[in-house]
């Protein structure tokens, strides 16, 4: 079993999930919808300054659904490779 995390700009957030529902059969996840933080090149604080923001994906899935989750993401990033899109796979117990 896997614990994933996804971050990205809450602008994805529907073609992310669509994407991972229509991938992994039962798809079940926690959405965290309001993120903020620091990446690489900006600020994402949902302020004056820093207006943009994040949300968050948890979910534990199947070993074998590790691939098609990771190819669901690359796809949306593919078509939008500018708005911060990170997957991470954590090994969990279920």
């Amino acid at each position: 079993m896997k614990r994933l995390e996804l971050f990205a700009n809450r602008s994805v957030q529907d073609e992310i999930i669509t994407g991972l529902e229509e991938s992994i059969t039962d798809f079940y996840y926690t959405l965290l919808p309001v993120v903020h933080g620091r990446g690489k090149r900006d600020y994402r604080l949902g302020s004056a300054t820093w207006p943009e923001e994040n949300f968050m994906i948890i979910s534990y899935i199947q070993d074998q659904d590790e691939a098609k989750a990771a190819e669901a993401i690359a796809q949306v990033k593919q078509q939008f490779p500018d708005e911060g899109i990170k997957l991470f796979f954590v090994p969990a117990e279920g």
